[in-house]
């Protein structure tokens, strides 16, 4: 029997799903997902995968833990039903910033969540823009760390319009550079980098701009908005240094707590963010792009033994 390519998901992001399954123009696996009264999930999968090539797709956004059970359940239930090989397709990793002991008797959840995929039965990882990527080396099995940078590079010259002697793309941190460093070579643009401290969790201070912003359209790229105040602390310092319009692009729109609020009462003009995450609805400021073409052409090219690094060369 020839192996074929099936592609299923659980609850976090069923949008997605279908956009990446349009793409690669197979239809979705049918499964059931459903809870037992006392919470517990349940699951089955609706037809054979037997001897075939199968692609998860699950976001372990919020609710995290429930996402993630989910997510370790499918990747059992495949395993048991003697699927050739499960890859695991997690556009926003969970747990991420737990990537190291910041200090004493600190977990370091991002390894503990590479053993359990890899456990369960999961013989390969896709994920988009790590928010470290030495998270890679967690795990003991391929693991594809795509990167957002072309779709928004494609919106950005769809939807605004851009003077390269006035324009620049801003890191929003020393973490960041490299990433913004990528797309300010794409514009052909400058860079420039903000300087933070971070005295806790989810607080940050911005306090010296390092480049030049005055009189720019200052273009901030990031992986991740959660509370957002990060963010717009930075988008505080750049206009008082006299930036002209600030847009904000991100691959994973979190928006925890009042962060759409506090966006909203920003001086950034736009933000641009990825569907790694679904959000039934979102203020007029913010922009979702898909990254569904992305996914689905890193999924061929794996099925097909084919690079999946060219796609950012």
């Amino acid at each position: 029997m020839k192996s074929e390519l099936k592609i299923l998901g659980g609850s976090s992001n069923e949008e997605l799903l279908e956009r990446i399954c349009a793409y690669v123009n197979v239809s979705p696996t049918s499964v059931e997902l459903s809870r037992f009264s006392d919470g517990e999930i349940n699951f089955r999968i609706g037809e054979t995968v037997r001897g075939h090539d199968v692609f998860v797709i699950q976001s372990t956004s919020t609710p995290v833990n429930d996402n993630f059970m989910e997510l370790l359940i499918m990747i059992d239930a495949l395993k048991r039903a003697s699927a050739n090989s499960i890859a695991v397709v997690m556009p926003y990793y969970g747990y991420a910033r737990q990537d190291r002991k910041a200090k004493g008797r600190d977990p370091i959840t991002a390894k503990l969540v590479a053993n359990l995929l890899t456990v369960a039965g999961a013989t390969r990882v896709l994920t988009v823009d790590l928010h470290a990527e030495q998270i890679q080396g967690f795990f003991d099995i391929p693991v594809d760390n795509l990167q957002a940078f072309p779709v928004f590079f494609k919106a950005l010259k769809k939807y605004e319009t851009f003077d390269k002697e006035k324009t620049v793309i801003v890191a929003p941190d020393v973490g960041a550079v490299k990433r913004a460093r990528k797309i300010a070579e794409k514009f052909g643009v400058p860079m420039a980098i903000l300087d933070k401290r971070r005295p806790k969790d989810n607080v940050a201070e911005a306090l010296h701009v390092i480049g030049e912003v005055d009189g720019m359209t200052a273009i901030m790229f990031d992986d991740i908005i959660d509370t957002a105040r990060t963010l717009v602390a930075g988008a505080n310092l750049l206009k008082k240094h006299g930036a002209k319009k600030i847009i904000s692009c991100a691959t994973h729109g979190i928006f925890s707590g009042e962060a759409l609020k506090i966006l909203d009462d920003s001086p950034i003009d736009h933000v641009y963010v990825t569907d790694t995450i679904y959000h039934e609805s979102l203020p007029e400021k913010i922009s979702v792009v898909s990254i569904a073409p992305l996914l689905g052409e890193a999924i061929m090219r794996i099925r097909k033994n084919l690079s999946v690094s060219i796609l950012f060369r």
